[in-house]
């Protein structure tokens, strides 16, 4: 039978190691092993392609494998890196359309802000307002007198009931004060298809998805949803420069659950936006036709909080609900 001052000693000594030990697992430097970025698109998508640019960047500069896991619906995707150990190892994308989301869906099973830590911003994108080349109206002036002599008449497309397109289109009536019908597609390759064909009049699309036919002249774009003309399509006004303040973008960033270290997150920023700033990336993101969001992970949460309290607003004022 062991002495019992030699147990206690022996039971103290154990204890005072655990601190020591836990304070050597933190010294490791991150990322000791690969991590997963989970995102909610599918793969070869404006999404995926910007994730796998920016984890290939990351393993190159941090010696682990960053592996993408795509998941089909943004909600499941960003619950899922919300319900994962906060220690940096699942990363996840945070888009306009989970802003969009966060007052879409009455009781989502997460609170974007609260359950989610900002990294750092990716890309931002505009979308182009388009008409069918048929459509009598060349400006957005003279596309706002037409539905106003038109009222109920004029149809705008998007490829879904609350995806940032359609927000985009109920943020312009309300602007405008213009009474158009929002036609709502299940994606956007049939809705594109029906408005060249003339079956609707026109759309907000993010730039990539039609600028061959703007370019063919099968589509007229009128306007750029961005707060900035783009250098995609440099002759197009913005859409504020005659509704003053409209300013509407798709937007890609990436967050961590909630609580992860504050170090990991600094790590993973700087790195990041020393991504965003290699001309080797920012080639790559002319061909997605979009811009470089190198923000600080402070900036970035409150991108988040914005848009999330500006797409509220219109969720509300509208009574869009999902189906």
């Amino acid at each position: 039978m062991k002495h019992p001052r030699r147990q206690f000693l022996h039971l103290a000594a154990a204890a005072a190691a655990l601190p020591a030990v836990s304070r050597i697992a933190w010294a490791q430097p991150y990322p000791a092993r690969s991590v997963r970025i989970v995102v909610g698109g599918p793969a070869g998508g404006p999404a995926d392609i910007t994730m796998r640019l920016i984890g290939q960047w990351l393993s190159e500069r941090l010696g682990q494998t960053f592996v993408i896991e795509n998941r089909s619906v943004n909600n499941v995707a960003i619950e899922a890196v919300a319900r994962a150990p906060a220690d940096g190892y699942t990363l996840g994308m945070v888009a306009a359309a989970n802003a969009v989301n966060a007052t879409f869906f009455e009781n989502p099973n997460f609170n974007l802000i609260r359950d989610i830590a900002p990294i750092a911003g990716l890309i931002r994108f505009p979308n182009v307002m388009e008409v069918n080349s048929s459509f009598p109206a060349k400006t957005v002036p003279e596309f706002i007198a037409h539905a106003k002599a038109n009222p109920g008449k004029v149809s705008i497309a998007s490829p879904g009931v609350g995806t940032t397109q359609h927000l985009t289109s109920e943020l312009f009536k309300i602007m405008t004060r213009v009474d158009i019908i929002q036609v709502p597609y299940r994606g956007s390759a049939p809705m594109l298809t029906d408005l060249l064909a003339g079956q609707v009049e026109g759309a907000f699309d993010p730039i990539p998805g039609s600028i061959e036919h703007i370019r063919s002249g099968r589509l007229r774009a009128l306007a750029v949803t961005g707060a900035t003309r783009s250098d995609a399509l440099p002759d197009i006004p913005t859409l504020s420069e005659f509704v003053p303040g409209f300013e509407a973008s798709a937007w890609f960033g990436l967050g961590a659950p909630k609580n992860t270290p504050a170090v990991i997150i600094e790590r993973l920023n700087k790195e990041i936006n020393a991504g965003l700033a290699d001309p080797r990336i920012t080639a790559r993101l002319v061909d997605l036709v979009a811009t470089p969001l190198a923000l600080s992970a402070a900036d970035f949460g409150k991108l988040i909080t914005d848009e999330t309290e500006k797409w509220g607003k219109i969720v509300r004022a509208t009574n869009i609900k999902a189906g």
